[in-house]
């Protein structure tokens, strides 16, 4: 099955986001201080940084895209919340910021108190785990402009973060430091986070009919409630790392295309490359989904995450204590490989056909 017949199309996706970004550019001469980042500019990083008056603070918006329907199949809805704050702090941690507030706005078809007291149940939860606070958000009813499956409240659900850049940081963490010799530092993920889910539901009703999320998967759970295993948050690690004065020199969150196309993001500014031979194995339940819908290793690698759900990139000599560190936190890594003059990025895949995956960084444009 090829990515597009999912509806997901990564270049185009891209390039409305550069598109976006280009108006949104022009805007940056309303306010005083300015965007991007504090010296050179970051058009590729995963969140906004703005300096204002001397407040170096960091704004990013995502939402959880139709992994809303996988609640909406098995009737579990207070573990959104998670996917929701993973897809905002995480990409405010990606460039150093220590995620402060989040508001969200859900547009529903029609109101459900019961759902929507499980899924800020959630978010609280979330919230508590990743240190932030939710000052505010919106509940908008939408009628029949929004849909979904089944009979239940159907609804997106949105967000906005902000962070502040540490004390301990002089700019934000953007890649501009890396250079040939460094180690790129895999953290293991839960699952496919909030990405790729397209895909995921158009090979699993081809397999097994339109109730596919009733399907037993091995003998613990469903197909659905597998698929909706909530994301991991890595801002609190990252924070920590940062404040113990760890030095990262690149911080990649692996969502929305993949692998390559998120570590190019990080890669771009000095024009280096990656050979990655030790990633973290994806789990089973995501080979068995490539399994069954006969997805390439090179489609599988730039969808979906593979259990890599974020990548540090550290000096050489630092990177054994960084790990050792990052373990004792609670988390789960490797040394998955190490940056190169080249500019192409190499994956060493550990799918069901294990292969050696050429990206050409000019082509793999990042977001």
């Amino acid at each position: 099955m090829k990515i597009k017949e999912s509806g997901t199309n990564i270049d185009l996706g891209n390039k409305c986001s550069r598109i976006a970004f280009s108006w949104a550019k022009q805007t940056f001469k309303n306010r005083v201080g300015k965007a991007g980042d504090l010296k050179k500019g970051i058009d590729g990083a995963f969140a906004n940084v703005i300096d204002y008056n001397g407040v170096r603070l960091g704004i990013t918006s995502d939402g959880i895209g139709t992994k809303v329907e996988l609640a909406e199949r098995t009737g579990i809805y207070n573990t959104l919340g998670y996917d929701l704050v993973a897809m905002v702090v995480d990409d405010l941690a990606a460039n150093g910021f220590e995620a402060a507030n989040l508001s969200n706005i859900l547009d529903v078809d029609y109101l459900d108190a019961e759902i929507v007291e499980q899924l800020m149940q959630g978010l609280a939860a979330a919230a508590d785990f990743s240190g932030i606070s939710v000052p505010g958000g919106e509940i908008a009813e939408l009628g029949s402009r929004i849909g979904g499956w089944g009979n239940g409240m159907h609804f997106n659900w949105c967000s906005t973060a902000t962070g502040i850049l540490p004390d301990e940081l002089a700019e934000p963490i953007a890649g501009q430091d890396v250079m040939p010799g460094d180690k790129v530092i895999s953290l293991a993920g839960r699952g496919f986070r909030s990405n790729g889910f397209s895909l995921l539901r158009k090979v699993l009703s081809a397999r097994f009919g339109e109730n596919w999320h009733e399907e037993k998967y091995e003998d613990e759970c469903t197909w659905g409630e597998k698929l909706l295993t909530p994301c991991l948050i890595y801002s609190p690690l990252i924070t920590s790392l940062i404040k113990s004065r760890k030095q990262i020199k690149g911080i990649v969150h692996v969502t929305g295309g993949g692998i390559a196309d998120n570590l190019n993001r990080v890669l771009k500014l000095t024009g280096t490359g990656a050979i990655l031979d030790n990633l973290q194995a994806p789990h089973d339940f995501m080979k068995k989904v490539q399994e069954m819908g006969d997805i390439s290793e090179e489609q599988a690698y730039l969808i979906w995450n593979m259990g890599n759900g974020m990548l540090l990139i550290a000096d050489n000599a630092e990177a054994e204590e960084l790990c050792r560190l990052i373990r004792e936190l609670g988390y789960k890594c490797c040394i998955a490989g190490e940056i190169t003059q080249e500019q192409k990025i190499v994956i060493h895949s550990l799918g069901n056909q294990p292969r050696i995956l050429n990206y050409n960084t000019k082509d793999v444009q990042g977001k």
